[in-house]
C-alpha cells in the first residue's frame, strides 16, 4: 500500500483524524523515569500501545531522539509500531531540506534505516532537494507550507513578484505540490491549525493533497475550524497533537491518561465534521 492508501484506510478503520506526535522530553517523564533518557523507548512505546486503536497516524519527531543519542531507541520504536499497529502509518518528522546528493542520504535514513512511511521536508531549496524522497515507491512526503509558528510569516506570507498573480510564498508551494512536483502522487502539505483561513486557502489550491496539521492541543489551534477548513471528500487531513497527549499525566497512570486525552481529541475532531 502507498502512504496515502494507508492513511485513508487507518482513517476509516479507527474513525480518526488524529495524528499522535511522539516528542519525548525526559524531563517530563513520570515518576522514577524523570530525566532518564534511556527510558525514551519505554515511554513512547507505552503511548503507542495506549493509542494504537485510536490514532490515524504516529509522528515521531527525530530531534527529540537525536538530542539524547537515542536514535537506536527510535529504530526500536519504529519496529514496535510496526508490530502493534501495522495499519497505522508512521510519519518521520525530520523537516529535512538539502541538495540532491545529501537528500539521497536523508531519504535512505528515513525510508531504509527507520522504515518510515512518510517524512516531513522543507521545500525551500527547490525540487531537486525533494525528488530523492519521491523515488521511493509509495512513500509519502509532507512539504512545509504554512507552518503554525508565528515566525512563519517572515517568509511564507511574502508575495512573489516574479510569478503571475503575485501569490504568497505558501500559496506557490501548494500549487507546486498539487501540480508538477507531485511525481509519485504521494506529496502532502504541512499547514498549522493556528491559521484556519490559510488552511482553507491551501485546500482551495490543493484539493486532493493530504494535509498534516499541527497546532491543536498545547499550541491552542481551534479543532472545529481546522476540520471545517481542511477536510473534504477528496482531501484527507491528519491533525497532530503531541504534548497534550504525551503529558496528560506525570504519574504512573500516564499511558491511561494519554489514551483518555487521545480519545477526547479524536471525538472533538469527529464532532467538528458535522
Amino acid at each position: 500500500m502507498t502512504f496515502t492508501d494507508m492513511l485513508r484506510a487507518a482513517t476509516a478503520q479507527h474513525n480518526s483524524l488524529l495524528c499522535v506526535g511522539l516528542d519525548p522530553e525526559p524531563s517530563r517523564f513520570p515518576g522514577a523515569w524523570q530525566g532518564d533518557a534511556s527510558k525514551i523507548f519505554d515511554f513512547c512505546a507505552a503511548i503507542v500501545d495506549a493509542t494504537a486503536d485510536i490514532a490515524q497516524s504516529f509522528k515521531p519527531q527525530i530531534a527529540y531522539f537525536a538530542a539524547h543519542r537515542a536514535e537506536d531507541q527510535l529504530e526500536k520504536l519504529m519496529v514496535h509500531m510496526r508490530r502493534v499497529a501495522p495499519n497505522v502509518p508512521v510519519i518521520l518528522d525530520a523537516k529535512r531540506g538539502d541538495i540532491g546528493s545529501t537528500a539521497e542520504q536523508y531519504a535512505k535514513e528515513a525510508f531504509e534505516r527507520y522504515q518510515a512511511d512518510c517524512v516531513t521536508l522543507s521545500p525551500f531549496m527547490g525540487f531537486d532537494s525533494v525528488l530523492p524522497y519521491l523515488k521511493y515507491e509509495g512513500k509519502g512526503a509532507y512539504l512545509l507550507c504554512r507552518t503554525s509558528n508565528p515566525g512563519g510569516d517572515d517568509l511564507q506570507s511574502q508575495r512573489l513578484a516574479s510569478v503571475d498573480g503575485q501569490p504568497l510564498l505558501y500559496e506557490h508551494i501548494a500549487r507546486l505540490a498539487q501540480g508538477p512536483w507531485n511525481v509519485n502522487g504521494q506529496l502532502g502539505l504541512v499547514v498549522g491549525a493556528t491559521y484556519p483561513a490559510e488552511i482553507a486557502r491551501v485546500r482551495d489550491i490543493a484539493p486532493t493533497l493530504p494535509l498534516l496539521i499541527p497546532g491543536v492541543g498545547a499550541q491552542g489551534g481551534d479543532a472545529h475550524a481546522t476540520v471545517q477548513a481542511g477536510l473534504t471528500a477528496q482531501g484527507l487531513i491528519s491533525v497532530n497533537s503531541s504534548r497534550a497527549i504525551l503529558y496528560a499525566s506525570n504519574g504512573a497512570d500516564f499511558a491511561d491518561a494519554a489514551r483518555r486525552e487521545a480519545l477526547k481529541t479524536r471525538d472533538v475532531l469527529n464532532a467538528s465534521m458535522a
